[in-house]
């Protein structure tokens, strides 16, 4: 049994919709009476909620956190990937702030050092990760990453010179007990001779008198 599959079809003039021929009059009688067309993006939409449609699609909404004016339909968006005041971390301190500021806070966060556990060295955090790609781990308090290609960085240098008022201090630590031994022996020994020279002294004088006095 053959199945006819060519129906004759009609355009709705309401709704733009192919309609079977043999119910066009029907469909453009119930389309045009209950739908209407939105005048901002063209789809058709019972007559009874297009101002819902529009409200909740098209009404120009305000930002919760900027203020901004926009459509609802890209407030989402925003509020995730434009909006100056949504929240973002810090990539160096990982400290929530707002987007508007976080250039800033990163100019002055990524230019604070911290210590390099195998190298011992200061680094800025912001070639932190450009130092643990070449870190060799050996200790050198004289060499340091380049600072923007300036040079060594101001708190290696610091650093350094802190190492060795520290060694100085401890090879002077080292050498004074031997310094301090020898001025108590020098102290005792004058104080033996001056004991003895005023003793010697005593009897000569004592002698003296006595000599004057058998005369």
């Amino acid at each position: 049994m053959a199945i006819a599959s060519d129906e004759a079809m009609s355009i709705c003039s309401h709704c733009d919709r192919a309609i079977p021929s043999a119910n066009i009059d029907l469909h453009y009688a119930h389309c045009s009476r209950n739908l209407e067309r939105c005048k901002h993006c063209g789809d058709m939409v019972p007559k009874k909620h297009a101002e819902e449609h529009y409200l909740n699609t098209h009404a120009s909404v305000s930002c919760s956190l900027c203020s901004e004016t926009m459509e609802r339909e890209i407030l989402a968006f925003h509020k995730g990937e434009n909006c100056p005041q949504r929240i973002v971390t810090c990539e160096f301190c990982e400290f929530p702030l707002p987007a508007i500021d976080l250039s800033e806070h990163q100019e002055v966060c990524g230019n604070r050092t911290e210590l390099c556990h195998l190298c011992r060295r200061y680094v800025r955090l912001r070639e932190r990760i450009r130092h643990e790609a070449i870190c060799n781990g050996v200790s050198d308090n004289n060499v340091s990453v380049p600072d923007n290609g300036v040079g060594v960085s101001d708190h290696t240098v610091n650093t350094s010179r802190r190492d060795a008022r520290a060694g100085e201090r401890a090879q002077g630590g080292q050498r004074r007990p031997p310094l301090q031994g020898f001025s108590r022996r020098h102290l005792l020994f004058t104080i033996a001779i001056t004991g003895i020279a005023v003793l010697l002294g005593s009897l000569f004088f004592q002698s003296k008198t006595e000599n004057t006095d058998v005369h």
